[in-house]
């Protein structure tokens, strides 16, 4: 598994009052299945992202529950209307307990 999972976004820095705006998000994770064995083996735990959140200024936007059949490295898109100025925050959390955050803002006109 990669040793560190890197969260990436894409939100527009600036959007007009009222504009739907999409934003994309990715983060490198391998998501361990929990079907392989390894070389012993041994059935190789299940660890993949199970829960992702998209907050604006405090308050969730979006959110999604994944479960196994979910791919590694997984993408993740949607709209939000842009009414005010603030600050996304993402986060992304896994089997172990792990979570992941990234954050980016937008500036409204």
């Amino acid at each position: 598994m990669a040793a560190n999972p890197t969260p990436r976004v894409r939100v527009p820095a600036k959007a007009a009052k009222g504009e739907m705006i999409e934003v994309k998000t990715l983060i490198s994770h391998e998501m361990e299945s929990g079907q392989r064995k390894d070389s012993a083996g041994k059935t190789i735990p299940r660890q993949i992202i199970n829960k992702f959140t998209a907050a604006f200024n405090g308050k969730t936007v979006f959110e999604a529950d994944w479960f196994a059949a979910i791919s590694a490295n997984p993408y993740q898109a949607f709209f939000f209307k842009a009414q005010e100025s603030g600050e996304f925050t993402f986060t992304w959390k896994d089997d172990n307990g792990s979570e992941y955050s990234a954050k980016a803002k937008l500036a409204v006109a």
